[in-house]
């Protein structure tokens, strides 16, 4: 070798030898891939298989034709039932067979009528005081004033016939007060009285009721 007379240092001695085995790994490394390739068999993929769903098919019920609604019914009118504020000293008790059985009843006379004695007459709606503000004022006007000054009080329960006119055409004491003039002053009250007629199965009729009559001082 010539002699140039450049001396290479060892870092450039370095550098040209580490070139040299660069390329001689790069060529032996790509031998060896290619050897691999020719030699192991090449990879194939699992049969996994597959898995097939039947689709079942479901028949749909025929279509049925829904008639509209019928038109709604017209709900019928509450009935309006009027009714009249009683006084507490004048009160009025539904007669009933349970209450007053007609064998606690004095029968009427031969030939004889309704109105001339009590009897049970029977009802679906009771008659209702039409006037109790007056037949208050009665009463206090018919309390004897003996009694009152004495404040002797008392309660008289009548038997009372309303005619079909609502007016009191008899009447008879049921229960006496124990006191004669305070049972013949509930007396002298109950022709005052006005009501509207009982009905029996929606026709007025004339009935007998039961009315209790307080005498109390105020």
């Amino acid at each position: 070798m010539e002699d140039t007379g450049i001396r290479l240092t060892a870092n450039d001695r370095f550098k040209l030898a580490s070139t040299n085995w660069t390329r001689i790994g790069l060529l032996a490394a790509v031998c060896l891939h290619l050897g691999l390739v020719v030699l192991v068999q090449p990879f194939e993929a699992a049969d996994m298989g597959s898995v097939v769903k039947e689709i079942e098919t479901i028949n749909l019920p025929p279509e049925v034709d829904i008639p509209d609604p019928p038109e709604a019914i017209r709900r019928p009118a509450t009935p309006r039932v009027s009714s009249v504020d009683i006084s507490d000293e004048v009160t009025i008790e539904r007669t009933t067979f349970d209450e007053a059985p007609p064998g606690q009843l004095p029968p009427p006379p031969q030939g004889g009528s309704a109105v001339d004695r009590p009897s049970f007459i029977p009802y679906d709606t009771a008659p209702v005081m039409l006037n109790p503000e007056e037949v208050q004022q009665v009463l206090q006007r018919e309390y004897p004033r003996t009694l009152r000054s004495a404040q002797i009080e008392g309660r008289v329960e009548l038997w009372l016939y309303v005619s079909e006119q609502g007016v009191v055409e008899n009447f008879e004491v049921r229960t006496s007060s124990g006191n004669a003039l305070l049972d013949e002053a509930a007396g002298r009250v109950a022709p005052a009285m006005r009501f509207t007629p009982a009905q029996s199965r929606d026709k007025v009729t004339a009935v007998w009721v039961r009315l209790w009559v307080a005498f109390q001082v105020t």
